[in-house]
């Protein structure tokens, strides 16, 4: 039985559908059991177990008598220190519960001082996580395919838009291929433990990107580039983010990561672009 918070969110929900095709029982961890997410899991043979991320005694009850947990906290509920917080707590109910490995989740660049806030209050959950000696991995994803499905009125009238230059290259994964890592990861915890794993499957840059769904979406898609200043008066987060990824970016060796992990899929952009339902591009105008 392997433990997964966040089951019904995205990285969570890979995880836990790639735990179950690799055989794994699973008992998702879910504050409200009654949620229509939740009733699928439960439909696919999942263990719904009520809890909340910020609560260590909820969590440790979710730990005990399972070989192993997958955590993700959010900075994006209730803020960084809220997201800090839920680090602690499961950290705490890590310890209590005696978990034999704990797979936590962060991300890429984390350990890098980027200044970027929910990029540092990951890093501090990972250094609660050390100097709490716990047998564990940290699991650190890239950009997302996914987060281009944020974006599907603007696909809809003939435009992507994101705040890095059109040819930048910016390294991304499919939640899929990070649910494949994770599963990989928790099937042989005496090569993981202590171990920290940056992942990356493709790093396209936004003008392809708008290429790939274009040819995905059968219709005509033009890249815009949305100005920093603009990205950074609507969210100092997520302004400083864009900033790292069009200055310095991520540096993850894709090439090494999958050498390590030779049965993952390693889904590119376009591959990935294919298998999804765009709308129809008409450009305005």
């Amino acid at each position: 039985m392997i433990t997964v918070l966040g089951a019904t969110g995205g990285q969570g929900g890979a995880v836990a559908q790639a735990l179950l095709a690799s055989g794994q029982s699973v008992r998702a961890v879910v504050r409200d059991a009654a949620a229509p997410r939740a009733r699928r899991l439960a439909e696919q043979g999942v263990e719904v177990f009520p809890g909340d991320l910020s609560d260590a005694a909820s969590l440790t009850a979710a730990f005990e008598g399972v070989s192993a947990a997958y955590a993700v906290t959010t900075p994006f509920e209730s803020g960084t220190d809220a997201e800090v917080r839920q680090g602690q707590a499961i950290v705490e109910a890590a310890g209590r519960a005696g978990l034999a490995h704990l797979v936590l989740a962060s991300v890429a660049s984390a350990d890098r001082s980027t200044g970027i806030p929910h990029f540092e209050s990951k890093a501090r959950i990972e250094q609660t996580l050390a100097e709490a000696g716990l047998p564990a991995t940290v699991v650190a994803p890239t950009y997302f395919f996914e987060n281009a499905l944020g974006g599907l009125d603007e696909i809809g009238q003939g435009l992507l838009s994101l705040a890095i230059p059109g040819d930048t290259p910016l390294q991304q994964i499919a939640r899929r291929d990070l649910g494949a890592v994770v599963a990989a990861v928790i099937a042989d915890p005496e090569r993981w433990i202590g171990r920290r794993v940056e992942v990356a499957g493709d790093a396209p840059t936004p003008r392809q990107m708008a290429e790939a769904i274009a040819e995905a979406a059968g219709g005509p898609v033009a890249y815009r580039h949305v100005p920093l200043d603009l990205v950074r008066r609507a969210s100092e987060d997520m302004g400083a983010m864009f900033t790292f990824l069009t200055e310095t970016g991520y540096a993850v060796d894709i090439a090494a990561l999958r050498a390590e992990f030779p049965d993952v899929a390693w889904t590119s952009f376009a591959e990935w672009a294919t298998g999804q339902r765009w709308p129809s591009p008409r450009p305005l105008g």
